[in-house]
């Protein structure tokens, strides 16, 4: 069997991390980039939903803030669409830990994830790598990611979205995951998935 071949018979879900109100609550919260990301989310979500790839929502629960479910901003962005096949709530930054998706996804001989999300270098990143290390195919949308610029705390130094994401795609490409664009992933999926 060709490696085409074997692409063609995987079992794909679309993993969206913590696409949820809580960070428009939090301090480095920026519109900047969103419509982009919207964009390209919507468009990945819609690809897969026409091809029969199950849509999978994971929302992150914290201990106070924002991120606690007392907030009451533990729930989809308002754009996001809903019906989603999973939900799962995580309390670590990957989306496995003690939340049953690997369970959920075992079950339904899911070995492809596709993931997106906020934020690009953190929750995204890390659910990679930890899936990666679980023995799943992963394709990285990164168009699909959002993140926030962030300052390193001993140089000063702002560090962009762009030089953020261009990192993630350099530590996660061909050790942890593809990097792919949305048309790339959808084309990749094919007409016929399910």
């Amino acid at each position: 069997m060709s490696a085409d071949d074997t692409a063609s018979v995987r079992r794909s879900a679309l993993i969206v991390i913590d696409v949820q109100e809580s960070f428009r609550h939090m301090p480095f919260w920026s519109e900047s980039d969103l419509s982009d990301f919207r964009a390209a989310l919507l468009r990945l979500d819609a690809g897969c939903r026409q091809r029969g790839v199950p849509v999978v929502h994971i929302f992150h629960v914290g201990q106070a803030g924002p991120f606690a479910e007392a907030s009451g901003y533990v729930r989809a962005l308002d754009w996001l669409p809903g019906s989603p096949a999973a939900c799962f709530f995580k309390h670590a930054h990957n989306a496995f830990s003690d939340t049953g998706l690997d369970l959920w996804l075992r079950r339904r001989c899911i070995d492809h994830l596709i993931v997106a999300g906020i934020r690009t270098e953190q929750c995204c990143e890390t659910t990679t790598r930890v899936g990666c290390d679980m023995g799943y195919a992963i394709d990285f949308v990164s168009e699909a990611t959002l993140t926030f610029p962030m300052t390193h705390p001993a140089s000063g130094r702002i560090y962009s979205t762009e030089e953020i994401k261009a990192h993630s795609e350099l530590v996660l490409a061909g050790r942890f995951a593809r990097i792919v664009s949305v048309d790339d992933c959808l084309s990749g999926l094919g007409d016929d998935h399910a």
